[in-house]
């Protein structure tokens, strides 16, 4: 019965894959699918409603962070913050370390704002339009691109993904990225190495946009469009809480906005709700975006995943799936286990959010250590569902930068760390062939220690 509710389940995300169809059609299919199911198991209606709504009450800090970064993103982009940010640093970029440059630029961008999605929109569109005018390929762009977004999107202190791991364990967020910076110290010198000495193959073109003309008659470029960046790091690093360093910044890019941009304060409200919205062409291809209308739909899936959860846990319908992770874990190392199991559930979830979600709930019984499998999460299924070509995590940031599907092969950082945590914390599973064999006899066997 629960592989059949599964398995009907994964149908419909693949319908939904192939004919283009909006994911949360699926996600909305599945909320059925599973109430079903535990209707089917003896629960009420108004059971599995309260299941439902446990999960998503378990998730509410990441829904009022949704609604922050929507602010945060547009007050941003209004101030001259990230144009200023792009135009200080834009000079840094040379042919000859652009796919470097590109990588670094796109992870302190994503450090800044927490979310993939939004640096791809912005630096990485502007890196994007750059390897164009220099003919450097777009597929390694996009590469670059999508390890860098998603090295902040990983460890930044307003990273939903992060803050959903932090709230699943129940663990600290500054302590997890302390963690965090250490598992990817070495995946992160290998891929600055690695992209330097590729850019230093390439032979483009020497010319260079001038993107401080095209930000220049639209914004006033100045030091002090920095403040609300420099507000959250210094919060950050005296690790304040994530919304208390998030409001402080939206109320400091408020004034910003009204008194060096000579916005109006009356059109505060239509900023903070429906985004940035330019009228010059160039600009608004790199900049338009952000408010709170641009998180309804991350929302949306969120509620609807984190609802998922309540569910599942509550019937346990994979308790069947979490006693072979827990087996799987035991014959070979515990971030051996997780990392399989996220594959599968990026395969299937397409979408980051309940990757972690499933991939915590099968394998929370795998490491008793809660900061120890926080950073499993982390390294496992936070950088496994980018790779995954039909899942949002990969599809949106590459289509916002234009560059195509097989991109993912160059997203180096995104292999290396899951790779420099097998060898180098010795998760690699040495297993013989009799143990292999013994193993998979075992799957179907109920009665195991979990």
């Amino acid at each position: 019965m629960e592989v059949l509710t599964i398995g009907i389940f994964c149908a419909l995300l693949i319908i939904c894959i192939i004919t283009g169809k909006s994911i949360l059609y699926a996600l909305l299919a599945g909320l059925i699918i599973f109430s079903l199911y535990g209707k089917k198991q003896g629960y009420s209606w108004r059971q599995i409603s309260r299941m439902a709504l446990q999960g998503v009450w378990k998730v509410k800090n990441i829904l009022l962070t949704f609604i922050l970064i929507g602010m945060l993103t547009a007050l941003w982009r209004q101030a001259g913050t990230i144009p200023a940010i792009i135009c200080y640093t834009v000079h840094l970029i040379k042919p000859s370390t652009f796919l470097l440059m590109t990588f670094l630029l796109n992870c302190l961008i994503s450090v800044l704002t927490g979310t993939a999605l939004g640096t791809a929109a912005t630096i990485g569109v502007v890196c994007a339009t750059m390897a164009s005018a220099l003919g450097i390929p777009s597929w390694m762009t996009g590469g670059a691109i999508l390890s860098g977004v998603y090295f902040g999107d990983r460890c930044s202190p307003v990273s939903t993904s992060a803050l959903l791991v932090a709230e699943l364990t129940e663990t600290g967020i500054y302590t997890n990225i302390k963690n965090m910076i250490k598992s990817a110290l070495a995946p992160f010198t290998i891929t600055c190495i690695l992209y330097l000495t590729v850019s230093i193959q390439l032979h483009g073109k020497t010319e260079m946009p001038d993107l401080g003309h095209a930000f220049g008659s639209e914004f006033r470029l100045s030091w002090i469009a920095l403040l609300p960046a420099a507000v959250i790091l210094l919060l950050s690093v005296v690790q304040a809480g994530v919304k208390i360093a998030m409001i402080a910044s939206i109320v400091t890019a408020i004034p910003v906005c009204i008194g060096l941009q000579n916005m109006a304060f009356t059109e505060l409200p239509e900023l903070l709700l429906n985004g940035f919205h330019s009228t010059d062409v160039t600009v608004a291809a790199m900049l338009n975006g952000g408010g709170i209308t641009s998180m309804l739909k991350v929302g949306a899936i969120v509620c609807i995943s984190s609802s998922y959860s309540g569910i599942f846990q509550a019937t346990g319908i994979l308790n069947g799936f979490q006693k072979m992770v827990c087996l799987l874990a035991d014959r070979t190392k515990p971030y051996f286990a997780v990392l399989v199991t996220s594959i599968l559930t990026s395969v299937m979830a397409c979408n980051q959010t309940l990757a972690i979600m499933l991939t915590d709930q099968l394998c929370s019984r795998t490491e008793p250590d809660k900061l120890r499998f926080a950073n499993n999460l982390e390294d496992s299924a936070v950088l496994i569902a980018p790779l995954v070509p039909w899942s949002i995590a990969c599809a949106v940031p590459l289509t916002a930068a234009g560059a195509p599907g097989y991109s993912v092969l160059f997203a180096v950082f995104l292999y290396l760390l899951p790779l420099c945590d097998l060898v180098l914390k010795k998760q690699l599973p040495y297993c013989k062939l009799t143990k292999i064999v013994v193993f998979c006899k075992k799957l179907n066997n109920k009665n195991n220690r979990c």
